[in-house]
């Protein structure tokens, strides 16, 4: 399904957990134990998240000024991350409301 993509899915808002955080490497459990609201105030800081919702403990990963994920290559449209992507983005589009379906099909690329 993603042969010939641009990655136009990765322009997406895009919701992870802390356990991928922990996985792209920006924290460690030590710190993630430590306290989620101080840790949130870092990345919120390094503008790696924009925001973390305690009810649901998602946190919004940021993006470019252009709407872009933050790791997808301004260039080549791959992700840079891709061995330590976020669930999210792994499950992509397996999952979701309309599981299975691309928002950028081959009429929209």
């Amino acid at each position: 399904m993603c042969n010939g993509c641009h990655g136009h899915c990765c322009t997406m808002p895009v919701e992870i957990k802390l356990s991928d955080l922990i996985r792209l490497g920006v924290t460690d459990e030590d710190e993630a134990a430590a306290g989620v609201k101080k840790l949130s105030k870092r990345l919120i800081k390094e503008k790696i998240i924009i925001s973390y919702r305690s009810g649901t403990e998602f946190f919004m990963l940021s993006s470019r000024p252009n709407g872009d994920c933050l790791y997808l290559h301004p260039i080549t449209r791959l992700c840079t991350v891709y061995e330590k992507r976020p669930d999210t983005c792994r499950e992509f589009p397996k999952i979701g409301p309309r599981p299975g379906y691309c928002p950028v099909g081959p009429k929209n690329k």
